[in-house]
């Protein structure tokens, strides 16, 4: 009879300890749960990053030949509307001798909107060409001061230390009149 009170005391201990093993895991799940969401929250966008992920621009004020200059996450974004000889002229552009081969196509969506973030490639100054008294460069688009590279009218280098063209932000047209940036 001990025997079989020995089994059923065993198999309780058991029960028991395979209980205290479960909830001493949930316990140490939960915990280490608690010390790692905090670290993995950290690294999402603050709300005011966020909200500065979009900007919507109206461009029915601007005129052929003028160009504006918007903020989007912190930098300057080039937004001009060209003349048909500025498109003319980078279209007519012969892309393999250009340091990075990019053609005037392949950075518009609508070619007599121009759009590019306004800063420099080679180490991050803001080019003249914007204002109507700025100098343009050799090219007639943009010329950097700080180290003298020369965009052309579509935004890519042309003469000068920048390694690359003038990076064109993820954009679309809402309507006619309409852009939204990023």
């Amino acid at each position: 009879m001990s025997s079989s009170s020995d089994k059923s005391k065993d198999i309780q201990d058991t029960t028991k300890r395979d209980f205290l093993y479960l909830t001493a895991a949930s316990m140490g799940a939960v915990a280490a749960g608690s010390v790692v969401w905090p670290l993995v929250d950290q690294m999402n966008p603050a709300a005011d990053t966020l909200a500065l992920s979009t900007t919507e621009v109206d461009l029915s004020p601007i005129k052929e030949g003028q160009s504006i200059t918007v903020v989007w996450r912190g930098a300057p974004v080039f937004i001009r509307k060209r003349t048909h000889a500025e498109i003319e002229e980078s279209r007519g552009v012969d892309v393999s001798t250009l340091r990075d081969k990019e053609s005037d196509e392949d950075r518009t969506q609508k070619a007599e909107w121009l759009v590019m973030t306004g800063i420099c490639t080679h180490l991050g100054c803001i080019p003249l060409g914007q204002k109507s008294g700025d100098q343009k460069g050799d090219y007639g688009g943009w010329f950097c001061p700080c180290h003298g590279s020369h965009y052309d009218t579509a935004g890519r280098i042309r003469k000068g230390p920048a390694p690359k063209n003038l990076i064109v932000p993820p954009y679309e047209f809402l309507d006619d009149t309409t852009l939204r940036i990023g």
